[in-house]
């Protein structure tokens, strides 16, 4: 994908393209005081519901309001394939590459047992935190319907919550969510199973 910016006038502005992508602040404003840009004309990640988000953001800067950045380690990825693979956060090699002492554990769908009733067995999730604090740095999520369990796990990278505040939250049996808090708790130390 690429940014359509071409007929926008922009040549008359100062707006900055670079890579194809205008070049914003973390409020979404271009080198133009009155053009904001965000979604698929500034590049990064190009899902729908960032560029939501970026817009939010930008509509609050425009209205004068204290207007937050987006943490992008933050936001939930999906894609939908068969089996779906969802994300959220950094990956093992990304938090080591950021000089953080992390480890992941995972946990595989055929221990679940939402998923061995539904015979949708393939998959797992993988849970990335910090060996220093327990800090979840990052959740990965392979197999059916996976993308209706990664928010879960994205409201806990936004609370900042520890691997054991993830694994001792309590998911209804039998669901698909549990497997998030089984894979938390193998990296808090406290699983039932190993």
């Amino acid at each position: 994908r690429e940014a359509v910016t071409d007929g926008l006038g922009l040549e008359n502005t100062k707006a900055e393209i670079e890579g194809g992508w205008l070049k914003v602040d973390e409020t979404y404003r271009t080198a133009e005081p009155s053009v904001y840009a965000i979604g698929d004309a500034i590049g990064g990640l190009l899902l729908a519901h960032v560029a939501g988000a970026e817009g939010f953001i930008a509509a609050e800067a425009i209205a004068g309001k204290e207007a937050r950045r987006l943490d992008y380690d933050r936001v939930p990825r999906v894609t939908y394939s068969n089996p779906q693979v969802a994300a959220v956060g950094l990956t093992l090699a990304e938090a080591k590459e950021r000089g953080l002492n992390a480890k992941s554990q995972r946990f595989s769908l055929k221990y679940n047992a939402m998923a061995l009733i539904q015979d949708e067995t393939d998959g797992f999730a993988k849970v990335v935190f910090d060996q220093d604090g327990g800090d979840l740095l990052g959740v990965h999520l392979v197999g059916a319907h996976v993308a209706d369990i990664v928010s879960e796990a994205a409201l806990g990278r936004f609370l900042q919550a520890s691997a054991w505040e993830m694994g001792t939250s309590i998911h209804p049996h039998p669901s698909l969510s549990e497997v998030l808090g089984e894979a938390a708790q193998l990296s808090a130390g406290i699983s039932i199973y190993w």
